[in-house]
């Protein structure tokens, strides 16, 4: 009988989508509200174009994310969750979470456990 551990691609496939760089970011501040692309780029420290750009396709190819087009003068684009979108709020307030549990308090210990260096000493 083989019990070694086996994938579900299923999930495999669901934790490359979120957890691919600045897309938990983007899930995060349309969980609060509908935004345009400039209040996300602004938002998200270190973001470029390019990526933000490429991650909103990505999230809206997967149904993730709306992009609607305000008719105003000038046009508005503005991006909100979809359904599917907004039902990832409970995993990411899990992951924010263990992060304020976890990785918070590990960072503090680390910087309590430095010892200080001397000055004039090299390293």
């Amino acid at each position: 009988m083989d019990t070694s551990p086996a994938l579900c691609e299923t999930f495999q496939r669901a934790i490359e989508l979120i957890g691919r760089k600045w897309t938990g970011a983007i899930i995060f501040l349309l969980l609060r509200s509908r935004c345009r692309y400039a209040a996300l780029r602004d938002a998200i420290p270190g973001i470029t174009d390019r990526m933000l750009s490429e991650r909103l396709q990505e999230l809206e190819k997967e149904g993730i994310i709306e992009r609607t087009v305000v008719p105003d003068t000038p046009v508005r684009v503005e991006y909100a969750l979809t359904k599917k979108g907004r039902a990832l709020a409970s995993a990411l307030n899990a992951v924010g979470e263990w992060a304020h549990k976890w990785l918070e308090s590990n960072a503090v210990e680390r910087r309590s456990r430095r010892t200080p260096r001397r000055s004039g000493t090299s390293s």
